[in-house]
């Protein structure tokens, strides 16, 4: 194919010099430095508790609003399961703050979180 353009060789110097400035422009963008930012951690985790606490309240009212389709009960088993997916939502709110219930497999666990069985 002689109409394509042939390019110069790259020097394998030249190469890394660009390799070495793009990682510095990307460690210098990526790093935000003003205030009012939580750190990524605490983001995460305000993120799961609310996510958690949303699911288990529409969980439990769906289910209660199913259950009195179902059997005619009108707004009582959405009452009932509407508290009861809303306390499941603090409980796995609670549950993931304190780190308990993260760990996976069988063992002695028992009052022991994540980070005291790692050690």
């Amino acid at each position: 194919m002689p109409d394509e353009k042939e390019e110069k060789p790259v020097k394998i110097e030249e190469l890394d010099e660009r390799i070495r400035s793009m990682r510095r422009d990307v460690s210098n963008n990526s790093v935000h430095k003003t205030k009012g930012e939580l750190p990524p951690s605490l983001a995460g985790i305000a993120a799961r508790a609310g996510v958690e606490l949303v699911a288990g309240v529409a969980v439990g009212a769906g289910v209660g609003y199913g259950l009195d389709l179902w059997l005619n009960s009108s707004p009582w088993m959405l009452i009932v399961c509407f508290i009861l997916g809303a306390a499941a939502g603090m409980m796995n709110v609670y549950r993931a703050v304190n780190g308990m219930g993260m760990s996976v497999g069988f063992g002695n666990t028992r009052g022991k979180t994540d980070l005291e069985r790692e050690e």
